[in-house]
């Protein structure tokens, strides 16, 4: 049986921006808030962190910056995907010796690979460092998916710990963590689809929600930690709007101008990324409204 690297919510963290650079005394402010309103680990450089577009010097800076700031009050988790995996293995050996808790490594995306091919590549990513890694399967971004029986050899594998599942195939992760058992940690990528992959013996989430509402993202998935799965049923459908806002137009675009519209000083997208529509702004702030984080004045 492999402990997990967490249990609860990850909040995948947006990367605050200047104009030449991350903004890390607001960087800073972000993690504070997350920690003090009950969020269980932080996982930087993500999608959600617009680590496609750091710089290579950005991207590491930002990682030993999160760990470094964190100091152990959660696990940090540390984006280090790639379409190439010598890319992949050296962010993934420098993240483990900044002394993350914890490796997100996404599905080659792009060139994309056979099954065998994602089987070779999370392997030698494994081999490389002794730091726990968490696979990420998100086929709406990549165009590839993790199929079961690779899920099942990947399990056996010492040091990879887990996966996050944004496939929303409910078949498929059923059929997956059959075949692993206790072998392989499954959290949801999916905010819409905590409650329902947790009672099927998830770990949590790894959630874009928790930017705006870290409390909301820990009390869903705790709740159903404890078996209260009426109530995070509720709680999950109170935030069911929100939720869908802040997937209006592509990730990170919403939830970075919901933080914006909050009061955080984010700073602009990176390109291709760029601001919402105006009806889409008015969608999100309702929805924001609704849910009791009405934006600032």
């Amino acid at each position: 049986m492999k402990k997990p690297i967490f249990t609860g919510a990850s909040v995948a963290i947006i990367t605050p921006m200047t104009e030449t650079g991350v903004n890390y005394p607001e960087f800073k402010r972000i993690i504070d808030d997350q920690i003090n309103r009950g969020i269980d680990s932080i996982t930087i450089c993500g999608t959600t962190g617009e680590g496609s577009t750091l710089t290579d010097k950005e991207h590491k800076e930002a990682i030993q910056f999160g760990v470094d700031y964190v100091n152990g009050r959660v696990p940090v988790i540390a984006g280090t995907g790639s379409n190439d995996t010598r890319y992949a293995l050296e962010l993934c050996k420098f993240a483990s010796a900044a002394g993350a808790d914890g490796l997100l490594t996404v599905t080659p995306y792009y060139n994309k690979a056979t099954q065998q091919g994602l089987i070779k590549h999370f392997n030698m990513l494994a081999d490389a460092t002794t730091t726990p890694i968490i696979l990420y399967s998100v086929p709406s971004r990549t165009g590839v998916t993790i199929q079961p029986k690779t899920y099942q050899a990947l399990s056996k594998h010492p040091n990879i710990n887990g996966a996050k599942e944004a496939t929303g195939d409910f078949s498929l992760l059923a059929e997956a963590m059959r075949l692993c058992g206790d072998e392989l940690n499954f959290w949801s990528g999916n905010d819409d689809m905590i409650v329902p992959l947790m009672a099927m013996g998830g770990k949590g989430v790894i959630s874009v929600l928790a930017n705006v509402a870290p409390d909301a993202a820990h009390n869903i998935a705790q709740l159903c930690l404890d078996g209260d799965y009426a109530k995070a049923r509720e709680l999950q459908l109170r935030y069911l709007d929100l939720i869908n806002a802040l997937f209006i137009e592509v990730n990170p675009i919403p939830v970075k101008m919901a933080m914006r519209f909050l009061g955080w000083d984010v700073g602009e997208l990176r390109m291709p990324l760029c601001d919402m529509t105006d009806e889409h702004v008015a969608q999100l702030k309702q929805a924001m409204a609704e849910a009791g984080y009405a934006p600032v004045k």
